[in-house]
């Protein structure tokens, strides 16, 4: 499986995408930030209404729009992304 990555504010953001064989939504989004220190973040899942998904490629670009949006709440609002 590829692993897709984005950078954004100097930040490094790699959708994390769990799967679940055998459900009928078998893919479940998250993601990792790695800041410019190099250290990497927990796995940041997305919100339970809208984590799981069919399709392994909307799950990847779904979580790299949470972590694009946990990035800019932690510049934007200092707050800490752990």
């Amino acid at each position: 499986m590829q692993t897709l990555h984005c950078e954004h504010r100097n930040h490094t953001i790699t959708a994390n995408v769990v799967t679940h064989p055998g459900s009928p939504m078998p893919y479940s989004g998250g993601c990792l930030i790695s800041g410019p220190d190099g250290q990497v973040s927990k796995r940041y899942p997305l919100p339970l209404d809208k984590s799981h998904f069919t399709n392994l490629e909307n799950a990847q670009h779904a979580s790299l729009a949470h972590g694009r949006w946990l990035v800019d709440q932690l510049l934007d609002e200092q707050r800490k992304v752990s």
